[in-house]
């Protein structure tokens, strides 16, 4: 996976758009009528309170107090940046809060402390105990952050776990439980070097030795050397703990014969020389960040049988704190544990490291663009596996429950299995796999608005991500001022801008146009004021042509118009099989809503080409289609003639023998829900539709609206499916965020 680019004004606008931070709180009870304020606070909350007072496990039945875990830091390690200050930290923060709820539905706050000493440190968070499930810390300085985890795991009778030490510890010893496996080598055996005796050293060195690695095997190396015994320099009681007796005295000395490295130091601090002179079979861990202490490209170029893992995305095996953390504090949670242990956290390392070696799920493979498959390229599961989240926390639960860190354990594990499955949202899975096919298909992207600025950054963002190549409809001399406005004066010289003046396929657009309009009223003079001077026309002639792979227009004009213009050059009116599909995305739910854009008024032969192209476009986007034609009765009940065509619509896909499940005429509720889909055993559907196909255009719109407006759903598109070309049409109100997203999806011909 290439590594993603992003620039200072894009990360600086994905703060503050579309409201500052980045996430918010929301009730989880109805908070509507008299009576449920009544019962949320004053005089209802009382009972609980009391409740929770005579007998304190309670909280985790009537409070979030069960699934709440605090991400806190004083700012003084943050990042590859220093010491930055409590504020300064908060978007890591924030950031780290909305990792805990992405991959493992864990809620999160971030709480930074204005404070560098420890004991008022320690204090404050001992004192927000009763609030939280778990303390996570986060980017506090070595030696510091060892007193405060250590005094505060000894006060508090919930998991405090700090991340920079023991997330990058148990992710590493996944990797070399699988590294040792290929090299055919057993724990206790093998010499481990270290280098980097800080936080996340200390605590790898530790948790090996906790899983059999021997103290006299293992050599400890900082910045001034080996750390043997009788050393005064430099030392800590942290690294006095991990002092050998040897001769060695530097890092090289350590390597030779060298069985493992595991490196959280410096780039460069590894040589060729160095990693030459190790065993057989060497197995390094380089893990400095963002530059390795040595490339795997360097390593390989002396050492073909090295297995060698990076911190970073884009190189194999990335030892990445996010395939542990997550679900260490969701099995931690489930089981309402006392604290995170070494048991807990090697039963992590040891699911993480199994999950590696069995096949990989297509889905996977789809989203890394990529084939994975166990062997010195792929030791370490990749962040997005969706197995995780129901693999890695029964494990950490049942070791929590075995060491007895559990007040509550979990009595069925396969049901505790099940609840897991279903509680991850299924979508973020897909969108990062439509991500991925973008960046390999390497689309010439046709951005045929380039006068307006949310384009411009859309079209900067496609290029810079690595997407492909960006081509801007506009003028040069606009296109500078506009994105030298937007702070990016420097993409201009990325960008092709490109318009009717300066190409050299003007006459033959021209002539391709002609042909297809002279027949409907439009003379020469019209074709050249169409193809010359009407940006969506231009840019639907350049696809055309295969001057580019992809369209995304939309931004400036309403989209009836837009697709009026396209309509010249491609195929999109009424009985052409062209539809408008709109995904809706809530609450790990999607739905796509058809048609939104092209048919006014379809019949039923229409309205299976709706469903028709739904269906594509839903696999496209890797999801297995259940169209419902959807009405207001369900079954021929109430009778209705304007229900009619809906009861027809699935005789008709009978009729072609299409190969997906499909069913109508139904009510939405009847469409979307199991239960009140069990009052009709006959149904077709094994699972709530995801593909709505609506009577028409104004009833979808109205729904598409309704849901965003009151529901808070994100809308994706409407995604033009059945055209002959990859085009997409954004609506007026569209972010540049919103662009790129179309963009992509233009890229990935999802329709």
């Amino acid at each position: 996976m290439s590594k993603t680019k992003v620039t200072p004004e894009e990360a600086l606008a994905f703060h503050m758009e579309p409201t500052p931070g980045k996430f918010e709180i929301q009730a989880t009870v109805p908070m509507t009528t008299q009576r449920d304020l009544s019962l949320a606070y004053s005089p209802g909350v009382a009972v609980p309170c009391e409740a929770i007072a005579e007998n304190p496990e309670t909280a985790y039945d009537y409070t979030n107090k069960g699934n709440l875990v605090a991400v806190i830091s004083n700012g003084t390690a943050v990042l590859g940046l220093g010491n930055l200050g409590a504020l300064g930290s908060k978007p890591v923060m924030e950031g780290k809060s909305v990792l805990f709820k992405r991959f493992a539905d864990v809620n999160s706050i971030d709480i930074e402390l204005d404070t560098e000493d420890p004991d008022a440190f320690c204090q404050a968070v001992k004192l927000m105990g009763p609030t939280f499930g778990g303390i996570n810390l986060e980017d506090i300085k070595a030696p510091e952050c060892f007193i405060i985890e250590q005094r505060l795991k000894e006060e508090m009778d919930i998991p405090v776990f700090h991340d920079d030490q023991h997330g990058t510890a148990v992710i590493c010893a996944a990797g070399l439980i699988n590294a040792l496996h290929i090299s055919g080598k057993k724990i206790e055996d093998v010499k481990i070097v270290l280098n980097g005796a800080g936080a996340a050293g200390i605590a790898c060195i530790e948790l090996l030795k906790a899983m059999g690695a021997r103290h006299e095997n293992c050599i400890v190396c900082d910045t001034k050397g080996v750390i043997y015994q009788g050393r005064t320099e430099g030392m800590n009681q942290w690294k006095s703990a991990h002092a050998v007796k040897t001769e060695l005295r530097s890092l090289e000395e350590a390597m030779k014969g060298a069985d493992v490295f595991l490196g959280v130091s410096v780039k460069g601090a590894v040589t060729p020389a160095m990693v030459e002179s190790m065993g057989d079979n060497p197995v390094i861990f380089a893990m400095a960040n963002p530059d390795p202490e040595i490339t795997p490209e360097e390593a390989h170029e002396v050492r073909m049988d090295a297995i060698v893992a990076t911190g970073r995305s884009d190189y194999p095996n990335q030892v990445n704190n996010v395939l542990g953390f997550p679900y260490l504090f969701r099995g931690a949670l489930d089981i309402n544990a006392r604290a995170i242990n070494d048991e807990m956290k090697i039963a992590c390392a040891h699911a993480l490291a199994a999950l590696a070696r069995e096949d990989v799920p297509d889905e996977v493979a789809l989203a890394y663009g990529k084939s994975l498959t166990f062997g010195r390229d792929y030791i370490i599961p990749t962040p997005f596996d969706p197995r995780l989240i129901h693999r890695i926390p029964p494990a950490v639960a049942k070791a929590g429950m075995d060491t007895g860190a559990a007040r509550r354990p979990i009595i069925d594990m396969e049901a505790y299995e099940l609840s897991l499955k279903s509680r991850m949202d299924p979508t973020a899975s897909i969108l990062t796999g439509i991500n991925a096919r973008a960046r390999a298909a390497q689309a010439r992207m046709i951005f045929a608005e380039g006068d307006d600025p949310r384009v411009l950054r859309a079209a900067v963002m496609y290029q810079r991500n690595g997407f492909g190549k960006a081509l801007v409809v506009g003028r040069q001399d606009d296109v500078k001022e506009k994105l030298e406005a937007a702070g990016m004066g420097d993409a201009v010289r990325e960008l092709e801008v490109v318009n009717a003046a300066n190409t050299t396929h003007l006459d033959a657009y021209k002539s391709h146009l002609y042909e297809r309009l002279n027949r409907r009223g439009f003379d020469r003079q019209d074709i050249h004021r169409l193809a010359a001077r009407d940006r969506h026309v231009f840019a639907a002639l350049m696809l055309a042509h295969g001057h580019g792979d992809g369209i995304v227009t939309g931004a400036t004009r309403k989209s009836a118009h837009v697709l009026d213009r396209i309509g010249h050059v491609f195929d999109v009116q009424p009985k052409s099989k062209t539809a408008g599909i709109t995904a809706l995305i809530q609450k790990g739910r999607i739905v796509f809503m058809a048609d939104t854009l092209v048919h006014e008024w379809p019949d039923e032969e229409d309205l299976a080409d709706i469903a028709e192209q739904a269906a594509t476009v839903a696999r496209n986007m890797g999801l297995e289609p259940r169209v419902a034609f959807v009405s207001f009765s369900t079954f021929g009940y109430p009778v209705s003639e304007r229900a009619e065509k809906m009861h027809k619509a699935p005789l008709v896909l009978d009729e072609r023998g299409v190969d997906f499940e499909y069913e109508g005429e139904m009510t939405v509720d009847v469409a979307l829900n199991m239960q009140a889909q069990a009052a009709y055993p006959f149904s077709r559907l094994t699972g709530p539709a995801n593909i709505l196909v609506v009577p028409a255009r104004h009833s979808a719109s109205i729904s598409v609206k309704l849901m965003q407006e009151m529901g808070g759903a994100t809308v994706i598109g409407p995604i033009l499916a059945g055209v002959g070309g990859s085009i997409q049409i954004c609506s007026a109100v569209s972010t540049a965020n919103d662009i790129l997203n179309m963009a992509v999806l233009a890229a990935c011909k999802v329709g």
